[in-house]
Parts: structure tokens; sequence; C-alpha cells
């Protein structure tokens, strides 16, 4: 019976030109013995890779997409270098695969087919955002992106304060970049003035800014989060 592979999960990046930075030892002993990768994006994948430096020629890589466009149907394919005997990584566009990130279903199928996980150190922009931000961690949810239609997005900006202060429970969510302007104007809009936001931008980057601050004082402030990475949390202060 043929031994199965490793699955890694393989953080990348989050800001440009970080890796020196963020990206640790282990990672970097482990990727030159990975020849089959899923990725969420092939572009951003193999520039990672080249950018840790490692001696790695690209082309001999074995990469294939793994995205939200990706049917459950198709991922035992996908994955059966495991099955094989190979080793493999996942990497995801930006931070730490499976966490907000379709990686996740490799995982599933990694369990499923008794293939052992192994996750590395590495940057994720929600558990940055969620340490600076002042809010509690013992309590806290993700929920990923907001809905697209302002009346559904300003009933989910209510029921997130809501329970941000009725459960003590931190809330942590994000927009597509080029959407984050309009989320914050409906923030400023539908939160109450006392209530406190938390905002992380461009986490680890050379202009990377996470101020926390009530939603009055938001009012009296304008700032740009066109087009960049950004963490949103709502929450209530720990003194």
């Amino acid at each position: 019976m043929t031994k199965k592979g490793k699955l890694y999960l393989i953080p990348s990046i989050l800001a440009e030109d970080t890796a020196d930075k963020v990206i640790t030892p282990q990672v970097k002993e482990v990727l030159p013995h990975i020849k089959h990768f899923a990725v969420e994006n092939l572009r951003t994948a193999r520039r990672f890779i080249s950018s840790l430096r490692l001696g790695i020629t690209i082309e001999e890589l074995q990469m294939e997409i793994l995205d939200k466009k990706t049917k459950p149907h198709q991922v035992g394919q996908l994955l059966k270098p495991l099955m094989d005997g190979h080793d493999m990584g996942v990497i995801s566009e930006a931070g730490c695969p499976g966490i907000a990130d379709p990686g996740a279903v490799a995982v599933d199928f990694a369990h499923r087919n008794g293939i052992q996980v192994v996750p590395l150190t590495g940057p994720s922009s929600m558990f940055l955002a969620l340490m600076a931000s002042g809010f509690s961690g013992q309590s806290f949810a993700f929920h990923g992106y907001l809905p697209i239609d302002k009346k559904s997005k300003v009933e989910a900006i209510k029921n997130l304060e809501q329970e941000a202060l009725r459960l003590r429970r931190t809330q942590i969510f994000m927009e597509t970049p080029f959407r984050n302007n309009a989320l914050l104007d409906d923030l400023k809009a539908n939160l109450q003035p006392t209530t406190k936001l938390c905002i992380a931008k461009n986490i680890t980057g050379s202009d990377e800014m996470i101020v926390t601050q009530t939603i009055d004082d938001w009012k009296k402030q304008k700032i740009d989060l066109h087009k960049i990475p950004t963490v949103f949390l709502i929450g209530e202060s720990q003194g």
C-alpha cells in the first residue's frame, strides 16, 4: 500500500516585500521539499515562492488552482498527489490557508482520507488585527464579507453591534478593498456614536495602521481605505 503524503498549510505574506520579516524559517525549510501545490492564485503563489530566494525552480513545480470556484467533486483529483505518496502544500492568496480561505476543503479531504495535516506558523490578518484591537480575544467571531446589498448590509452591521455589546464578543469582518470606503461610511452612519470600531489596514506593511476609537471620533476624521487590504472589528474595550 502506497504511503500517503503530508498536507502542509503554508502561510504567505499579507503586504508586499515583507517576507523577510513575517515568513518563518520553518516555512523556508519545508518549501524546497514540496513539488505539488494547491494554490488560490497561480501568479501570487509563484511570485511568493520566488521572493524567498530558496533556489527553487518554479517551472518544476506542479500547481493546481484551489479557489472558491473549485467544486467538491474536483478536490479528490486535485489532491491526488497526496494519495500517491507525495507531500503537497496549500498556499492562499494572502495569509494563512484555511482562515477566510478555500484551503479548508483540502484540509477536510485530508482528514477524511487519513492524511496528516501540518499547519505552519505565519501571518493572519484576522488574528493580528484582533491582537492589536484592544477588544476581547476570549470571545470573538469572524464573519468574512458583509452582504453587498445595501439593506442587507445595514441590517448585518446593526446585528454585529448588538451581538458585540450584548455578548461582549468581538466582531471581525472585511470587505473587497475597492468597497472599503463605502463600508466605512455605512459603519459611521449605522453604528451608535459610542460604539468602538477598530480599523486595521495593510497589516505588516510599511504604512500599516491599526487604530481603535469610537464611531463619534471616526466621524471627525477622513481616512482613505480604497484598494487597501483592511480588517474591521467592532467590540468593547477591556479596561
